[in-house]
């Protein structure tokens, strides 16, 4: 299929359990982030910055507050891959 532009994601779904698992046992994310090393990337084997686990958590947060936008945006890339076009939908307010 088609390439994908950007760079890799610095944290990993992996990094992302093993942070909110620990925050979960009461651990701030200053206290987390030198024990995570980044497999990829310019960081590659060291640890990513607070920012970037702040930013991996505020996705996590808006992907479970929305699972259906997400859905929605998945068919939308399979539809567009199978060389469809999407139709209109209805805004997702609450």
């Amino acid at each position: 299929m088609g390439e994908y532009g950007g760079r890799p994601p610095v944290i990993t779904d992996d990094m992302l359990h093993t942070v909110l698992r620990r925050q979960a046992n009461g651990e701030s994310v200053e206290q987390i982030q030198p024990d995570l090393n980044a497999p990829t990337g310019k960081r590659k084997g060291q640890s990513p910055s607070v920012a970037s686990i702040y930013r991996a958590l505020a996705e996590h947060a808006k992907r479970e507050a929305y699972p259906e936008a997400v859905e929605q945006a998945h068919a939308d890339i399979a539809s567009l891959e199978g060389g469809e076009v999407p139709g209109p939908r209805r805004t997702l307010r609450g």
